[in-house]
């Protein structure tokens, strides 16, 4: 009985202790095991760590004694390229010049001071009056005015500046003047050319350069509203007091802009609305409305100088002829280390650098437009043209005293002869005060007994409006655009059509934001074989590509409305950014362009010499826009980077993230798709001077061979179409 409850009760104290020894034994054994683990971790972990740091060292050893062998590489590469398109540049001009005298068509060449001033006088003084021959004139008197913005883009001496914008405003307002001729003699024989159905004289003139539409009140009709002329789609809209007085309204439609240039230049203000700066709103702004800071370039790459933080380095600008070649050299103090960057979540706003700075909206240019702050509502109508862009021409609306017409007296023709030339008919009158002195606006008084006038104007087929277009005239006493004395505007999208009332008749024109389709939301540029690539932008608004073939560029796009004389046609980089410009595709930046647009500074030196690189291996190597370039801080940039041969779209698995900056560039291990942004190298790549040379180390044979025999002049052109929209820092 006892010895059997002792084996089915309780363990004794021995056994007990026992079992507490193996226990504390076995745990003491695991603690062991563990912390031996734990050592040779360490042990490993500092290991890799004291590995990498001498790699790193290695690395960074090898990269300063081959630093100066590759800037001077690359030095020597860029030089040898400029000097072959300035003789390429400088030959093209002597070829023009000597084929622009051989031409002997009896055109006078504007550069040549005795020739253009012998052209206007004679011309000046010339009274032909058919409306064919002055017409043909005026389209010479254009082609010469299109020759001296060529001549002033070249960049002359001074002297020669100053002379050619003499002759451009001369011969400008010359043509106006002769414009005004053929519709003084229109009018002239208005009664001879009178509608049978209205009673009145309505007459279209249509030509390459302009749109001259006439209406003549002959009938005096009471009941007259207004007229449209449907071939041009154009309209207005007439008060009652016109309608029974001798007047002939005119709206000359010049496809071209000779009034813009002539505004004074304004202080650079804030991006703001068109809305609000017709209603003349000059609300502060917040602090997330603040503008992103100017980045002063001068040339194509100048600016400042600018080095890695916590590293003491001097940037030196290479000079050839005038041109900067932005290559950062350390200034003897090799032995300094890169600032690390430190590795960023991409989900913690606070750990990421967003580069945008603040721009006091006071700034501006130093002749820029006195303000008197007592005329603050006059002021703010005022059109900034550094954001606004004049888009498809001017529009001069205009009412005259009709002419006196031809009488028939037995089988006599008897005409009264004046000398004055077209009069304008004063609309609102002269004894009432068109504008208000305090308002610049109508008072309630003069509005009703002077009711405005309507237009109508569908948008012109040579623009594309990305936005609703916006009305503006002119004041020729201020020189400057003005959206005051305009009401009662609405757009029809489905039909393109615009109508708007103005206090009176006004030269108009219609504004686009210039800036509408930017900052960038993607942009890739990607080889299609030797000296040939495509470059595509994806705009806030609209997407086009620019294929590049040696010198050549061509535009596509697949947005609806897109003027088609630009789309699918060769032509140069600067003939294709006038062009593109003017037909209201905003892609490409100015000096002005950071005030208005929210941008990823970038030191500009950097930023330059990143696409003069770009530029050399563009035969073989794709480039696309990245995510992690905009949390890398300025001195910085970071993009996709593959090897292309094919003429196919790049495989989303191909592309490479590089990390460049003043000092070194390197391929990094992280992808576009990582959680973080880490500056660690990848694996079995090293660190080089240049982006040039980091590219390679790993392009095949047939890359390196397409890029070393890439064509100066592609280069060239990829370099100006990099440096003109500034993707890396407007995307």
């Amino acid at each position: 009985m006892i010895s059997a409850k002792k084996k089915g009760g309780k363990l004794s104290k021995a056994e007990r202790e026992k079992l507490q020894r193996e226990e504390d034994e076995h745990k003491q054994k695991e603690e062991e095991e563990a912390r031996l683990v734990a050592e040779r971790e360490e042990q490993e972990r500092r290991e890799r760590q004291r590995q990498e740091q001498e790699e790193q060292e290695r690395l960074e050893l090898k990269d300063k004694e081959r630093r100066e062998d590759e800037l001077n590489e690359l030095r020597h590469l860029l030089e040898e390229n400029h000097t072959a398109v300035s003789k390429w540049e400088a030959e093209s001009r002597e070829k023009a010049k000597w084929e622009r005298y051989m031409r002997c068509d009896g055109s006078p060449d504007p550069s040549v001071l005795q020739e253009i001033n012998t052209y206007i006088t004679l011309w000046r003084e010339d009274h032909e009056t058919q409306c064919q021959q002055i017409l043909q004139q005026c389209d010479l008197a254009l082609q010469l005015i299109d020759e001296l913005e060529g001549l002033l883009a070249d960049l002359p001496e001074p002297k020669e500046v100053l002379q050619y914008k003499e002759t451009l405003l001369s011969l400008q307002e010359l043509v106006h003047t002769k414009y005004n001729l053929i519709t003084e003699d229109i009018l002239k024989l208005a009664n001879s050319k009178s509608d049978i159905e209205t009673g009145n004289m309505q007459m279209v003139v249509q030509e390459k350069n302009i749109t001259l539409c006439l209406w003549a009140n002959l009938k005096k009709n009471p009941r007259f509203k207004g007229f449209d002329f449907q071939e041009v789609q154009l309209g207005f809209r007439l008060p009652k007091q016109l309608a029974v007085s001798d007047v002939a309204v005119c709206i000359l439609h010049t496809h071209f802009d000779h009034l813009s240039h002539l505004s004074r230049p304004t202080a650079l203000r804030s991006r703001s609305s068109f809305a609000s700066v017709a209603a003349g709103d000059q609300e502060p702004q917040g602090p997330s409305d603040t503008p992103a800071a100017a980045l002063e370039t001068e040339g194509e790459g100048g600016g400042k100088e600018s080095a890695l933080p916590g590293e003491e380095a001097e940037v030196l600008s290479l000079k050839s002829e005038g041109r900067k070649s932005a290559i950062s050299i350390q200034s003897g103090k090799d032995d300094r280390k890169s600032a690390p960057l430190k590795p960023v979540d991409g989900n913690d706003p606070e750990e990421i650098e967003t580069m945008v700075e603040g721009v006091d909206s006071g700034e501006g240019d130093s002749s820029a437009l006195a303000l008197d702050p007592a005329n603050d509502s006059l002021v703010a109508s005022v059109v900034d043209l550094h954001q606004f862009t004049s888009l498809g021409g001017v529009f001069y609306f205009d009412v005259f005293h009709l002419p006196p017409q031809a009488h028939s007296l037995s089988g006599w023709e008897i005409r009264q002869l004046l000398d004055t030339g077209l009069q304008v008919f004063p609309y609102p009158s002269e004894q009432t005060p068109l504008q208000s002195s305090t308002s610049g606006r109508l008072d309630e008084s003069i509005a009703l007994s002077c009711p405005p006038v309507e237009v109508s104007v569908t948008l012109p087929d040579s623009v594309i409006f990305l936005e609703d277009p916006h009305v503006a005239r002119w004041d020729p006493t201020d020189q400057h655009w003005k959206t005051d004395c305009i009401s009662e505007v609405s757009y029809d999208e489905s039909t393109r059509s615009l109508s708007f009332s103005m206090d009176a008749f006004y030269t108009f024109t219609l504004m686009q934001d210039s800036y509408a389709n930017m900052p960038f939301q993607d942009w890739e540029l990607r080889p299609l074989g030797q000296d040939s690539a495509l470059l595509t932008i994806t705009g806030a608004l609209i997407e086009v590509s620019i294929t590049i073939k040696g010198d050549q560029c061509m535009l596509q796009t697949e947005q609806e409305n897109t003027p088609t004389h630009i789309l699918g046609q060769w032509m140069s980089v600067s003939a294709l950014q006038k062009a593109v410009t003017r037909a209201g595709i905003g892609i490409f930046t100015n000096e002005h362009s950071d005030k208005y647009v929210s941008v990823n500074a970038k030191d500009p030196l950097i930023e330059h010499t990143v696409y003069e690189q770009m530029a050399l291996v563009s035969s073989a190597v794709a480039f696309s826009w990245s995510r992690w370039n905009s949390r890398c801080g300025q001195e910085h940039l970071v993009l996709q980077v593959c090897e292309h041969l094919g003429e196919e779209p790049v495989r989303l698995e191909a592309w490479s993230l590089y990390l460049l900056g003043a000092q070194r560039s390197q391929h990094l291990a992280m992808s576009e798709h990582s959680a973080t942004f880490s500056p660690q190298l990848a694996p079995h790549t090293e660190f080089h001077s240049t982006f040039l040379h980091m590219m390679g180390d790993s392009l095949s044979a047939v890359a390196s061979e397409r890029v070393r025999a890439s064509h100066h002049l592609y280069v060239e052109t990829v370099q100006r179409l990099l440096c003109a929209t500034r993707v890396l820092t407007y995307s």
